[in-house]
């Protein structure tokens, strides 16, 4: 049974690896679902070879980053392989192999659970960013494919989702200026890529959207579904923006009265 315990815990250290991973590699400019898909690519040695993958190996901080789980993946597997095997040789009767083999799928059930929980994943995501911050040098080192221009702010890639708030929307109808947020350029999932923009462009699920703006902003918007919940968020995000360019006049108004009385 000991050995069944172990397997588990294997199972269990290998989703948070890869969790982790999916942060940190979203740190230097992949969208969550691409940096979870690299990562589970990457830690389950599958290697697929697309377009998406020659980036992420071409740039040298994501590259150390899956190298990584390349490594702990191997071991991982091996491992558990082993774990599972000595599982259930040393059952003698029938009976002890179900109740080995009950145990197993009882604990592989609770993991599973726990992974799909949004709660737990938004608990994780903050401990993983408050660490990856702390005691790495992501954000410093991700010059390749993302450029911060100003503390706080970047570019980064969102894919769209069918049940995602900016499905089917023209970017007029989105008013994501208003919420601080400039879309650089979107790329079709089956077609070219847009630079030149217009109002009327519609964003569809499968597009990949190139957006500027603060890091937080981003952050949230990747994490907006459709429904009401999606049109609160998004009006708070707009009341925000004007509350954030009013300080800003604000404290240009001052600077410039200051400039002038010292002239």
């Amino acid at each position: 049974m000991l050995a069944i315990a172990s397997l588990l815990v294997i199972l269990a250290f290998s989703l948070l690896i890869t969790r982790v991973a999916t942060s940190a590699l979203a740190h230097t400019g992949l969208s969550k679902e691409s940096a979870r898909f690299q990562a589970r690519s990457a830690f389950t040695g599958v290697g697929f070879t697309t377009n998406e993958s020659e980036n992420v190996v071409n740039h040298p901080l994501r590259r150390r980053i899956l190298m990584l789980l390349m490594l702990l993946g191997n071991a991982g597997i091996v491992t558990s392989i082993s774990s599972l095997m000595l599982g259930f040789i040393k059952s003698e009767t029938s009976g002890d192999i179900t109740l080995r083999l009950l145990v197993l799928l009882a604990g592989i059930i609770v993991i599973m659970v726990i992974s799909q929980s949004k709660w737990i994943d938004k608990q994780l995501s903050i401990v993983i960013d408050w660490a990856l911050k702390r005691y790495s040098k992501l954000e410093l080192k991700d010059y390749a494919s993302i450029l911060h221009l100003a503390s706080g702010y970047g570019i980064a890639e969102l894919k769209i989702d069918k049940n995602d708030w900016l499905a089917h929307r023209t970017l007029a109808q989105s008013r994501l200026k208003d919420e601080g947020v400039n879309v650089l350029g979107i790329q079709r999932k089956k077609g070219p890529y847009i630079g030149a923009l217009e109002a009327g462009t519609v964003i569809k699920p499968g597009d990949t959207l190139i957006l500027y703006g603060r890091q937080s902003l981003l952050e949230a918007l990747d994490e907006r579904y459709k429904g009401v919940n999606g049109d609160i968020e998004h009006n708070k995000a707009v009341a925000d923006q004007k509350a954030e360019a009013e300080k800003a006049r604000s404290s240009d108004a001052k600077s410039m009265k200051k400039e002038e009385a010292d002239g």
